[in-house]
């Protein structure tokens, strides 16, 4: 009766680290655009591989010249190392409301965490 519990317990422990880890890359993506879109130059920082530090002020002011910006339906999924991303970003420029549909994205662990590293080509 241990031994079967432990051996569950081990298994849905496993698991839970599997799924926690693909769950932890599709959060970034998700995290990483939602600061691009809020200009939030620390949280890129914090997300941005190394690969494209020098890219961070660009993408800071991505969406500097619009009145507002938000992700709609906004639903990200790990497979491998690329993260693709369902929903859109629309940003309004005066009063007019451009849409970007959102597409697959690069990540890499460094350090121990998952980074995002650009478009999935």
């Amino acid at each position: 009766m241990r031994l079967t519990l432990l051996i569950m317990l081990l298994i849905f422990s496993l698991t839970a680290c599997a799924e926690s880890g693909e769950d932890a890359a599709a959060q970034v993506v998700e995290d990483y655009l939602t600061a691009k879109i809020q200009g939030n130059r620390d949280e890129l920082s914090r997300l941005l591989c190394s690969e494209l530090e020098s890219t961070l002020d660009r993408e800071a002011l991505s969406f500097a010249s619009v009145s507002g910006a938000r992700i709609e339906n906004l639903a990200c999924e790990q497979n491998g190392d690329v993260v693709t991303c369902a929903g859109q970003i629309v940003a309004t420029y005066g009063t007019n409301d451009q849409t970007f549909p959102l597409t697959s994205y690069r990540v890499v662990q460094e350090d121990g965490e998952w980074k995002w590293c650009g478009e999935a080509g």
